[in-house]
């Protein structure tokens, strides 16, 4: 049985799944603003953020705690190469990367939505908080994606 946050959880990513297809391709190797990202490389971002919460949230599941590396946003874009991938298949891989987290939020026990989780040298914070705050992550770069 679903949590209530992983029913939250996989609303609001289905929700902005609608939203991804709405971003007209055109606009795919166009910065959201000057010295920005471009909108590839925010998807690309996205496909970063997904893999290491993944890592993290799965972990927090089964071991009932987590503690593990940050993200060097921008030499994993880097890295990746978004830019030089197609809008489609950006688009589908985001897609794909979040039908799985969705599927493993959907099985994390309640009880296990309290195990602590440290990112780096932040401080603690619960397995819920995590999974909130990605969503909320998405959703401040949903709205670079859409800006005009």
């Amino acid at each position: 049985m679903r949590t209530q946050t992983a029913r939250k959880f996989r609303l609001e990513i289905v929700k902005l799944r609608l939203a991804l297809d709405e971003i007209p391709p055109a606009l795919a190797d166009v910065p959201w603003r000057e010295g920005g990202w471009t909108r590839k490389q925010i998807v690309g971002h996205l496909l970063d953020s997904a893999a290491n919460n993944r890592q993290r949230f799965v972990r927090a599941a089964i071991d009932g705690v987590y503690a593990g590396p940050g993200y060097a946003q921008d030499a994993w874009v880097a890295a990746h190469g978004y830019s030089d991938e197609s809008w489609e298949t950006l688009v589908r891989w985001w897609q794909a990367e979040h039908e799985i987290l969705m599927a493993a939020v959907d099985r994390i026990p309640e009880k296990r939505l309290e195990a602590s989780c440290q990112v780096g040298d932040d401080a603690p914070v619960t397995l819920r908080f995590l999974i909130e705050d990605y969503v909320h992550h998405q959703q401040g770069h949903f709205r670079q994606l859409q800006a005009v």
